[in-house]
């Protein structure tokens, strides 16, 4: 008896956003370990079709340096203690692909030898290369920057062939679906289209350097299970932005 081949990804190299919140669950706060644990299971099948993964985490579920700073919280402080919520989210998300038997190693921008290793983008890539799935925290090390920016940035420097922004909802939209019943769902946007739309794909300075460096965008829903495997595959899911 033949055994079934794996299918063949679309893309070999990814980088997959996740935001802080996606590690919440039904919690208005923190992390959930059982979300974090059905986030690794999804991410062990991804890694059976032979995927080189990174993953860049955010840390909205714990701090955000922006909400802070319009509390009368220094701008730059409050990034800093944003940088160290991805830390924290790294290592959880980390602990859970490692019980789910996914070798992972983490790499921060802010040196801390006790728990991360430091960025360099060599090492990283060897690692990929190696079948390990990298998880980039800390940000860039410098505030003022999104972790959105983060991922275009840590994309260009290891050669990745895809973004893909996984999100609450299952695509970009002409307006927001919450409030305006009226709002068309793209399929598919060009850089420009996005750009001259004003739609809210990524921040300005993470979308320029995706475009910059020609990598696509794949905006998508996170809480429908096999999706990130779906985006990979290249089946037609949430919204590809692109050349």
């Amino acid at each position: 008896m033949s055994k079934t081949s794996a299918p063949t990804p679309k893309y070999k190299r990814v980088m997959l956003k996740l935001s802080g919140e996606a590690l919440l669950g039904t919690r208005g706060y923190g992390i959930s370990p059982e979300t974090c644990d059905a986030i690794a299971k999804e991410i062990k099948e991804i890694k059976q079709i032979d995927v080189q993964l990174a993953i860049v985490i955010g840390g909205g579920n714990i701090f955000r340096g922006l909400a802070g700073s319009k509390h009368g919280l220094d701008r730059t402080a409050g990034d800093y203690m944003g940088m160290l919520a991805t830390v924290i989210n790294a290592l959880a998300l980390q602990d859970a692909l490692e019980k789910n038997h996914v070798q992972t190693r983490v790499q921060s921008a802010i040196e801390m030898r006790a728990v991360a290793e430091p960025f360099i983008r060599r090492r990283a890539i060897r690692h990929l290369e190696k079948g390990r799935v990298v998880i980039f925290a800390a940000g860039t090390g410098n505030p003022y920057f999104s972790t959105d920016t983060t991922a275009a940035l840590r994309a260009s420097e290891i050669g990745a062939d895809v973004l893909l922004k996984a999100t609450k909802v299952d695509g970009v939209y002409s307006a927001d679906p919450k409030t305006d019943p009226k709002a068309k769902r793209y399929k598919k946007l060009s850089y420009m289209d996005a750009l001259k739309g004003r739609l809210n794909v990524m921040d300005s300075t993470a979308f320029s350097l995706c475009m910059d460096n020609r990598i696509p965008i794949v905006v998508f829903n996170l809480f429908e299970y096999g999706n990130v495997r779906r985006a990979i595959l290249g089946e037609p899911i949430g919204t590809v932005v692109s050349d």
